[in-house]
């Protein structure tokens, strides 16, 4: 316990142990209702509240500062149990958190699977679950749940990333510093969790505007959220973390509600029509072949080019996205609900940066092959990817990409790379993946790193900005929330985050997908275009069969 940290809540147990390998998961997710008929907490300028729009369940308006603002029940089975959530402000939060700075930890019933959890609050505000997709992946530990964001932080018209990042500095600096129990080894001691988008690489480097933006989704949001439910897969255990921030009442509602038995209502989801490819063979080899003309012509190495499968959807994409974890669980999956009855489902294998007792840590991939129902032709596709030269290229310019990101915020001497061209496999491919690593350098903290390596060198390319005006010239979209990242930053400085590939937006009645692949001077264009179909395929055949 630090010095001038009060005692912890008596009766506070933690039964999480610190981990002791360094593939660590960590998640976390928002707060929770209040008294009944009480307002929604207010969103910061130039950012929309925690009820704009976010329920299906509203109820009425405020104005809070004049404005009129939509206040919110929580999910239908426990409106009449629970009620709406009470106002907050950020100068409350940020008395509270000065007087007590450790979060109680209250443990709940152990559950393996996240959706006996979130199927709770997956209506709810700000509702997020960061999911490590046990127990069939096998590298994640932590399933991390929230709803209710004390604010949500939109990035604004016109606001520059370094100023988007700082304001995120600046919202943890109101809730304020907290830490959990000495032992307790929990991700989470509240903070923020929600998305950067690829969109986002727009206000952190400089890139032309070619591309339709046509699904509209803002490039940032970030909800401040004050507690958590955690599930620890390696010690079995299912705990709700409160910051001190939280009021009493609130948590004790909070355990209420994951401790009651409810029945949820059935819901479905189907499509209305199979997937539709944004871009043909021919105009594939066309972009291919211009992509090979900048390679000849010295201005890049390699750059991932993707292509976009849209669908109508009717439904609950909750629904979809249980029938995809089941079909492909990966270790850095991942739910959030968007206002206007929008959806981000994340299915992806890969870390982008983590960020631990300020050791850094990102796993890029680089290097694909389809699995087979056949053993030996299963083993043939990996040890043919592994004995590639041409993916061990790759995925090398990437790794020096990478140090090269790691090393504007780490310590001098600190950037390693400890594990180079391993095998990874999920049952749609084999990936080919390393780990670069760092120690944050004094003066510099998480965000600085996001600053210096987004989006993430392995779907971009390089050199990086080169890449990304290549692929904006290309593209005939924005990718939208494809490529870039889910993640959370919580008050003492942990962070972890995803590259949000194998993922879908489910938005205005219409479900989104991409698949990519890097491209460089000796790829194959037929075999490349086949790779696009090949990283979600089992997503868009799962989703089809529903």
């Amino acid at each position: 316990m630090g010095p001038g940290q009060g005692p912890a809540d008596p009766g506070t147990q933690c039964t999480s142990r610190p981990e002791h390998s360094d593939r660590q998961r960590r998640r976390p997710y928002p707060p929770h209702p209040g008294r009944r008929g009480a307002t929604g907490t207010t969103g910061t300028r130039g950012s929309p509240g925690i009820c704009a729009g976010a329920s299906r369940l509203c109820t009425g308006t405020v104005r809070p500062h004049g404005r009129a603002r939509e206040f919110c029940t929580i999910p239908s089975g426990l409106i009449e149990r629970f009620g709406t959530r009470n106002t907050t402000t950020g100068r409350v939060l940020k008395n509270q958190a000065s007087i007590m700075s450790i979060c109680s930890i209250h443990p709940l019933p152990y559950s393996a699977d996240p959706a006996s959890f979130f199927s709770r609050i997956r209506e709810a505000p700000g509702a997020v679950l960061l999911d490590s997709g046990r127990p069939a992946a096998g590298r994640g530990r932590y399933d991390l749940l929230s709803a209710w964001p004390l604010e949500e932080l939109t990035v604004a018209d016109g606001e520059t990333g370094t100023a988007y990042l700082q304001r995120l500095r600046e919202s943890l600096k109101i809730l304020g510093p907290a830490s959990l129990p000495e032992g307790c080894a929990l991700p989470f001691a509240g903070g923020l969790m929600g998305y950067l988008s690829y969109e986002f690489g727009r206000r952190l480097e400089p890139l032309p505007d070619r591309a339709i933006d046509d699904l509209q989704l803002p490039e940032a949001c970030l909800g401040l959220y004050a507690w958590a439910l955690v599930s620890d897969h390696q010690e079995q255990t299912s705990q709700l973390i409160a910051h001190p921030a939280l009021a009493e009442t609130e948590r004790k509602r909070l355990i209420e509600l994951f401790s009651v038995d409810i029945t949820q209502p059935h819901t479905g989801f189907s499509l209305s029509q199979p997937f539709q490819a944004s871009i043909s063979g021919d105009d594939y080899r066309q972009a291919f072949e211009r992509i090979q003309a900048y390679i000849q012509a010295g201005d890049c190495y390699q750059v991932n080019f993707a292509q976009r499968f849209q669908a109508q959807y009717a439904g609950d994409p909750w629904v979809a996205y249980c029938a995809l974890r089941a079909a492909c669980p990966t270790p850095f999956s991942g739910y959030l609900s968007l206002p206007g009855h929008a959806a981000i489902l994340s299915l992806s294998p890969e870390r982008f940066v983590r960020v631990s007792a300020r050791q850094v840590e990102t796993r890029p991939i680089k290097g694909t092959r389809p699995r087979s129902p056949n053993a030996a032709q299963d083993a043939a596709f990996a040890n043919e990817l592994l004995a590639s030269e041409k993916d061990r290229a790759e995925n090398l310019m990437i790794v020096d990409l990478l140090r090269n990101d790691l090393g504007r915020s780490c310590t001098i001497g600190s950037v390693k790379v400890p594990e180079l061209f391993s095998l990874e496999s999920y049952p749609n491919v084999h990936h080919l993946v390393s780990s670069v690593t760092g120690e944050l350098a004094t003066g510099h903290d998480a965000l600085n790193l996001i600053a210096g390596s987004f989006p993430g060198g392995s779907i971009t390319g390089a050199p990086k900005i080169r890449a990304m005006q290549i692929i904006d010239e290309l593209e005939p979209t924005r990718r939208s929330l494809y490529c870039g990242s889910l993640m959370y930053l919580d008050v003492r400085g942990e962070m972890d985050s995803s590259i949000a590939i194998r993922s879908l937006l489910a938005k205005d009645g219409r479900l989104s997908c991409w698949g990519g692949g890097g491209i460089v001077a000796d790829s194959d264009c037929e075999a490349e275009y086949q790779e696009t179909f090949t990283k979600v395929r089992v997503l868009l055949e799962t989703l089809e069969a529903l």
